[in-house]
């Protein structure tokens, strides 16, 4: 079961695919299981494979040693030749980002090490925010520290910011929220609530996301795969 903490400082790489279809999902799934079943490359820590839920796609949430060892598999003739041309074409649209893990929260007390596995039935939101460079700071604060009243949130139970370091797929800086719920249900509630009803510092720090943020996309996921080096 792979663990995220802020102290691993590995290299955290979001695969992330939409589609148009849950066939394509089905194969974009098939094909990363393979990949995933089949990794030994020099520096790869572990993989965990994610099926869309409210949307058609599929997330790869993937640690590595270091820079220089995501580069050696990106420059992999495999990779280049058959992994981005068939992924490209069961896509609409794909982001490989790179990321640093800056903050951790869980409700488990006194834990900053969030795990992700198939094991667990966590109910996970991925949310990914364009931002100015000279704002990508103030929006890790915002989307991480700043929302310790998630705590009070029911059926909240983790989350995870990371902070953008490059990609393919995308041009500029961007900080990406990874969070865990009880159910379908549970987040809902929370995202349908109404403004009114909302206490102060949600409303708050949401005000400040969005004064941050530039570019916004999302999916609601299930972690359906894992595997880590040495299995």
């Amino acid at each position: 079961m792979p663990s995220i903490s802020t102290k691993d400082r590995y290299l955290t790489v979001l695969n992330v695919f939409f589609t148009d279809s849950r066939e394509k999902q089905d194969r974009l799934l098939k094909e990363m299981r393979s990949i995933v079943d089949t990794a030994a490359y020099p520096g790869w820590i572990s993989s965990t494979v994610h099926s869309g839920q409210d949307q058609a796609g599929t997330l790869n949430f993937i640690q590595w040693r270091s820079s220089e060892d995501l580069q050696a598999r990106y420059a992999g003739e495999k990779f280049k030749h058959r992994t981005v041309p068939l992924f490209s074409e069961l896509s609409t649209s794909m982001m490989l980002l790179q990321n640093e893990v800056v903050h951790t929260q869980s409700r488990r007390s006194g834990s900053e090490v969030i795990d992700i596995s198939p094991d667990r039935d966590d109910y996970t939101v991925f949310e990914f925010y364009g931002v100015p460079q000279s704002g990508q700071a103030d929006l890790v604060e915002a989307l991480g520290p700043s929302r310790n009243w998630l705590l009070d949130v029911p059926g909240y139970r983790a989350h995870i910011v990371l902070r953008g370091v490059g990609a393919r797929g995308f041009d500029g800086a961007f900080v990406i929220s990874y969070s865990q719920w009880d159910s379908k249900e549970a987040y809902d509630a929370f995202r349908n609530q109404p403004e009114a009803e909302q206490p102060e510092a949600r409303r708050k720090t949401q005000a400040r996301i969005d004064s941050l943020a530039t570019d916004y996309q999302s999916n609601t996921l299930r972690v359906v795969h894992t595997r880590s080096a040495g299995q």
